[in-house]
């Protein structure tokens, strides 16, 4: 169902006037969420007479029912054991390390797809309902705000449902795609971008097979037929960026700039043809460096599955792509790369920098898709010239704001489609509001907010009126006005510099042919810069 396409005035998301900052990361992530939590209702529960148990929410305007308030989580731990079937449930161990916020009687999970047989709390039997896809939990004790919690649950995980996001199945085992808050379809969490943490994963699994997962690998350990590998990511981590792989796989190791270690996953069988493609991604690496500054985590690689999906995806320190991308023959070699820039850009936006609501989700694609034009423009040549997409964008941008809603103000998902708020207006159309504000204060102040942005929200989460508020003080104006058009207008402002480009009239149309496709949403045909891409082949980065 849409949504209005302007919030009331009153709305947090919209952008505002300076406000006062106060450090980002980890340390500051319970005032960063305290805007989202305001809209949301409590997870707290009274002692006595306690209204009725069930979802409740954080109040996300695309997501309203994911994510949970009353707790911040620190730390999971995921042991899972895989059969070697990937059409069975895995048994899961979760345990879930989390500081109270409040005064709690119970709290809810996001969590789907699976059977809980059992849950403690401090070492406490705790009873368990499960209502939707939320998990209420009610301790044996009453919590105190600013207490720790320790939660362990003992369930299965359940790969053999339908789509819509979680586990993936490839030809040889299994892979994840939790975007856009599908993690809870693989282990109780809370599913929202803003409560970021730290990850462990245990993955069981036949010695055949080979797993991975995000972070740096720790010391595998081996027993009767079957090995356990574990991996612990350095840097906190929202939940849709978690991955874990499971198959016929290789891992091929090398060093990045600076010594980086990089770790590609890739299907044994088809390493030698994949080769060449990884060995881009140093030079990939380096190339964003000169732009963004020093990569922001601990390792870096591309996960190759042999699966269908439609899409490309940023889990973080190892993007998820579809082995067809590399291997269709039909697409140019500076495209293929300009969409391995695209999931590697993801790392500084999206991943490092992560949304505060999914309205931000802007934040993340214009830029990745903006470092993914710049690229191919640099490797493609006039094909892949930036301010002919540009300006293609520009004439497209009304239709596909009725369509999909302007930038920051995205209209919901379709039912049972979450990976729809994946529109145009959130690729190209989202890119052109960089272009716009480049061209407003010129290529050197524009250079200096991208830089500004991922350095002073390392870690942490940030939103739309933050990075107002950051473009305004760095170059010296005032930019709430022009951002209130091109992020919440019904139609498209003035191309500052360009008062000849003009919007299309009726509805947006796919670009002229090109050399390669254009972005599209995320797992759906219609390319923005280019024609569409043929059934069965990649679609569109994420």
């Amino acid at each position: 169902m849409s949504l209005p396409s302007r919030r009331p005035s009153h709305d947090p998301d919209r952008p505002v006037p300076a406000v006062s900052r106060g450090p980002s990361g980890r340390g500051r992530r319970t005032a960063l969420r305290a805007a989202a939590l305001g809209l949301a209702a409590l997870t707290t529960l009274g002692v006595a007479e306690p209204p009725t148990v069930g979802p409740q929410g954080l109040g996300d305007r695309l997501f309203p029912t994911l994510g949970n308030t009353g707790y911040d989580v620190t730390s999971y731990d995921v042991s899972l054991d895989y059969s070697g079937h990937n059409d069975r449930p895995l048994n899961v161990t979760t345990e879930i390390t989390a500081s109270a916020t409040d005064e709690l009687d119970h709290l809810n999970l996001d969590f789907a797809r699976g059977t809980v047989r059992s849950v403690k709390i401090g070492g406490l039997a705790a009873r368990h309902e499960q209502h939707g896809e939320d998990l209420v939990l009610t301790p044996a004790f009453h919590v105190s705000r600013g207490q720790e919690l320790k939660i362990s649950i003992e369930h299965t995980s359940d790969p053999g449902g339908k789509s819509d996001g979680g586990w993936i199945r490839t030809v040889d085992g299994l892979a994840m795609a939790n975007q856009a808050d599908a993690a809870h379809r693989v282990f109780p969490c809370n599913d929202h971008p803003s409560d970021k943490a730290l990850f462990t994963f245990h993955i069981t699994a036949p010695q055949q097979l080979t797993a991975v997962a995000n972070g740096l690998p720790q010391r595998p350990g081996t027993r009767a037929g079957r090995r356990t590998w574990t991996y612990r990511t350095a840097h906190p981590m929202a939940t849709e960026l978690a991955q874990v792989s499971i198959g016929k796989s290789s891992v091929v190791l090398r060093h990045g700039p600076h010594g980086l270690p990089l770790r590609d996953v890739v299907p044994t069988a088809h390493r030698a043809s994949l080769a060449p493609w990884l060995a881009k991604t140093p030079g990939h690496l380096s190339w964003m460096e000169r732009r963004l500054g020093p990569f922001p985590f601990e390792a870096y690689g591309v996960l190759i599955a042999d699966a269908t999906t439609g899409f490309e995806l940023e889990t973080q320190t190892l993007s998820l792509f579809e082995k067809g991308l590399f291997t269709t023959h039909q697409l140019p070699a500076w495209y293929v790369e300009s969409v391995m820039v695209h999931e590697l850009a993801h790392q500084w936006f999206g991943d490092s920098v992560s949304p505060r609501r999914w309205s931000d989700v802007w934040l993340n694609e214009a830029h990745a898709t903006w470092y993914e034009a710049l690229y191919a423009q640099e490797k493609g040549g006039p094909p892949a010239s930036l301010e002919a997409r540009m300006r293609h964008a520009y004439e497209q941008s009304d239709g596909w704001r009725a369509e999909g809603g302007p930038p920051a103000e995205p209209k919901a998902p379709s039912p049972g489609q979450k990976i729809s708020i994946f529109r145009p207006i959130v690729y190209d159309g989202s890119a052109l509001v960089l272009y716009a504000l480049r061209q407003k204060i010129g290529p050197a102040a524009f250079d200096r907010i991208e830089r500004e942005w991922v350095d002073r929200h390392r870690d942490g989460v940030a939103g739309t009126a933050d990075f107002v508020q950051l473009s305004s003080q760095v170059s010296g104006q005032d930019l709430t006005a022009f951002f209130q058009g091109w992020l919440y207008g019904e139609r498209t402002p003035p191309m500052p510099g360009h008062p000849q480009w003009q919007p299309r009239k009726g509805p947006a149309k796919p670009g002229p042919k090109a050399t390669a496709p254009g972005p599209g949403a995320k797992g759906t045909a219609p390319a923005a810069g280019g024609p569409k891409v043929a059934a069965g082949k990649p679609g569109k980065p994420a």
